[in-house]
């Protein structure tokens, strides 16, 4: 899930499912990519966090993964958890899926757990590399720690908002420092990941999206980092529009169509990181 946190001194956006499901396979890919290289889990029935479930989907996928776990899917945004329980239940071999909402900046795993998955979701709480340590101490001895973020704020449909937003005329209501800055390079996690104690497995991949349709970038944000501003302006429809069709227009710029669709490079930075 890609979007967790307002500016500093505002309210949390408000999320909307069916945005962010608009681009539901190229949201999937990222996931699919990190599971694959989750190793096998310590014995038991495993206990799996899933931190920024959004919609459900996600988590179900990790269900489909280890069918006889239970797993757990933790988010803040209410709109997200009620579809996300929609997927709520017992799963194929046994295991069970539900879902809790949950601050994910103070959560901590009340139980030793065998996995800790989250998918584009650290990011947007200040500071989480302070996090790891602690996730790390809620593992079983073999345990996994998996997680992914985006590695992209100094791509253009970032630097373009971030100039928007803090254009003379927006400023005052959408002013906001640029994000990103918490989010480290891979050795940075390498380094996180193996002071806590864990064997590690960090790589990045950028993804060339090629998205359909008319303004698929503006769409593809609409779902993830326009969420604060879309929120900001909800009781104002015409500013709403207005700063919508100025970003709309340098995206078409950085990203111009082609005749196969508009392709959105993604960069993720990936990261698994097995407890002693």
């Amino acid at each position: 899930m890609e979007s967790r946190e307002a500016p500093e001194g505002r309210s949390s956006p408000v999320w909307d499912p069916e945005q962010y499901a608009r681009f539901a396979a190229h949201r999937a890919r990222p996931l699919a990519d990190l599971l694959a290289r989750v190793p096998e889990l310590p014995a038991g029935t495993p206990r799996i966090a899933d931190l920024g479930c959004g919609p459900g989907a996600p988590s179900s996928r990790i269900s489909a993964r280890w069918p006889h776990a239970h797993v757990t899917g933790y988010d803040n945004s209410p709109a997200m958890l009620r579809r996300a329980e929609t997927h709520a239940g017992p799963t194929a071999d046994g295991g069970r899926l539900d879902f809790a909402a949950a601050d994910l900046a103070g959560w901590r795993p009340d139980t030793p757990h065998h996995l800790i998955v989250s998918n584009a979701a650290l990011h947007w709480w200040p500071d989480h590399p302070r996090a790891l340590p602690a996730y790390v101490d809620g593992l079983l001895p073999g345990g996994v720690l998996a997680f992914q973020v985006p590695g992209n704020f100094d791509a253009p449909s970032h630097v373009l908002l971030h100039r928007l937003r803090n254009a003379p005329r927006w400023r005052g209501r959408l002013g906001a420092a640029h994000r990103g800055a918490d989010v480290l390079e891979p050795a940075g996690y390498v380094a996180a990941l193996a002071g806590a104690g864990c064997e590690t497995d960090v790589w990045e991949t950028t993804y060339q999206h090629v998205l359909p349709g008319d303004d698929p970038v503006l769409e593809w944000t609409k779902g993830t980092a326009l969420r604060p501003v879309l929120t900001l302006l909800a009781d104002d429809p015409e500013a709403r529009d207005a700063f919508l069709a100025e970003y709309a227009a340098a995206l078409r710029e950085a990203y111009p169509p082609g005749p196969y669709g508009t392709v959105l490079p993604f960069r993720r930075i990936f990261a698994v990181g097995v407890k002693r």
